[in-house]
């Protein structure tokens, strides 16, 4: 008997879940717009062969959603539907050239300055991050893996050596358009263009140098001189893929 009840209550939700789910692209859809009164409960057990009991059910999921009120003795009403605001960086798109060149131009302007802070402010602690990073990324070179996320890392850690919460925060925020790679080819997942990672280390080992040495002006002019080389070989490639195709 209770296996009977307990299977009645979850065949209830389901119900009450496809009703609200129907309701609810009906109000998104403009069917039913602010203001306007919702199908009244008895309509409602009709047109879906439902209880009254699945009906409030569904009701009250849209009522915590925000989306309908209840007014006693009036009715349901529909409520002016609240849009998510759009989240900057929200449509960055790596396999387009042209996204990955507005990241890189902005990540100049960002990081250079990201570089000669952390000359600056940099602890023992926060070199020994650095340094481990980077030898991350010389491993993964040397082994013929993606360098993706230890390239992310090895940015991030001198972010961090800013002192300034905000840099690290602000690299996370762009994160998945950084480092974009082999999208940009239109070849298989993965690949990447192929003189891509060929100065990698000695650009980084550079801006590493000048961050462990305390010399700001240097961290600065090697850090704009690695995403400057980034930039170029983006248009480069953009360039390339603009000319007509040989018959």
């Amino acid at each position: 008997m209770a296996s009977e009840a307990q299977a009645k209550v979850q065949q209830g939700r389901s119900l009450a879940s496809k009703i609200s789910t129907a309701l609810r692209q009906d109000l998104v859809s403009g069917v039913f717009r602010p203001g306007d009164r919702l199908p009244s409960e008895s309509a409602l057990t009709r047109e879906y062969s439902v209880s009254r009991t699945v009906v409030r059910e569904a009701i009250a999921i849209l009522r915590a959603d925000g989306l309908v009120e209840a007014k006693k003795g009036a009715g349901v009403f529909a409520l002016e539907i609240r849009r998510e605001p759009e989240r900057p960086f929200n449509d960055l798109a790596t396999q387009r050239i042209s996204s990955v060149i507005e990241l890189l131009e902005l990540r100049t302007v960002f990081e250079v300055e990201s570089a000669a802070l952390a000359a600056l402010r940099r602890s023992a602690t926060q070199i020994e991050e650095i340094l481990e990073a980077h030898r991350i990324v010389r491993q993964c070179l040397e082994e013929g893996a993606p360098t993706r996320d230890a390239d992310f890392n090895l940015h991030l850690a001198i972010a961090e050596a800013t002192q300034n919460r905000r840099f690290p925060e602000f690299l996370q925020l762009i994160r998945t358009g950084i480092i974009p790679r082999g999208d940009l080819q239109g070849e298989a997942p993965g690949s990447r263009p192929k003189d891509y990672n060929l100065h990698l280390q000695e650009e980084h080992g550079l801006i590493v140098d000048a961050i462990i040495e305390g010399d700001a002006e240097a961290a600065r002019t090697h850090m704009k001189a690695h995403l400057r080389g980034g930039l170029e070989r983006y248009k480069a490639l953009l360039r390339s893929q603009r000319k007509p195709q040989q018959a």
